[in-house]
């Protein structure tokens, strides 16, 4: 009798624990990711003072409520650049701000590399979606290819290298550069906002699969890449 109970209860948490574990970790993602911009976006609301927005009498945390209004003082703020970017006028501001930062020592050289990889990644229409054999040949990663123009390093390795970003979850702004020999690259369909929702959820969100449109009178399909040994 209590084997049968203990059987009914292990398999009804099972059953449970398979409906509720994608909410908690969809949940705990939207927390943390919360928690991880408050953190910068939080100092937009310097101009109040600390007692009203923080606990402790200003000591303490920011009260939550406080963090979401910054957080839409932020997305505000974006979508003002956004805007600006749009017009001659906010061009050049914008224009002007960049060569400034680019002219500063040390700031330059991260300030142009992230931007080099933000534009990149941001060109969805020219940013390849692969799978390279990482972190062993034996499993698949999610990458970016993100520079193909490798001379040196081909010259070097005597091997068609491509650059690739692999990105971590859920947080994909960090991740691992991998060069990976061409013919060990797998070009899918996927487009760049679906594959960034995949990682983020943790693979929980599976993406439509959509073939490679057919090649246009004439032309021959393109060869699919084999993944290596």
């Amino acid at each position: 009798m209590t084997n049968s109970w203990f059987k009914s209860w292990q398999a009804n948490f099972w059953a449970g624990l398979v409906i509720v574990f994608p909410a908690v970790i969809s949940i705990a993602v939207v927390v943390w990711l919360f928690g991880t911009v408050a953190n910068i976006t939080d100092t937009l609301l310097f101009f109040l003072p600390r007692k009203l927005t923080h606990k402790s009498q200003g000591e303490g945390p920011m009260y939550w409520y406080w963090s979401l209004v910054a957080l839409t003082l932020a997305v505000s703020l974006v979508a003002l650049v956004g805007r600006a970017a749009r017009n001659y006028f906010g061009k050049k501001i914008i224009e002007w701000v960049d060569a400034t930062l680019l002219r500063v020592p040390l700031l330059s050289k991260l300030y142009g590399a992230i931007k080099q990889v933000n534009e990149a990644l941001s060109m969805s229409n020219k940013t390849a979606v692969v799978l390279v054999p990482f972190p062993h040949r034996d499993c698949y990663s999610i990458g970016f290819v993100t520079n193909e123009q490798l001379d040196e390093f081909r010259a070097r390795t005597e091997r068609k290298v491509v650059c690739v970003f692999v990105p971590t979850t859920p947080n994909p702004t960090s991740g691992f550069l991998a060069l990976v020999p061409e013919e060990q690259v797998i070009r899918v369909s996927l487009p760049v906002a679906d594959a960034v929702k995949y990682i983020i959820s943790l693979g929980a969100i599976s993406p439509d699969y959509a073939p490679f449109p057919p090649p246009a009178p004439g032309q021959t399909p393109a060869p699919v890449p084999n993944p290596g040994p």
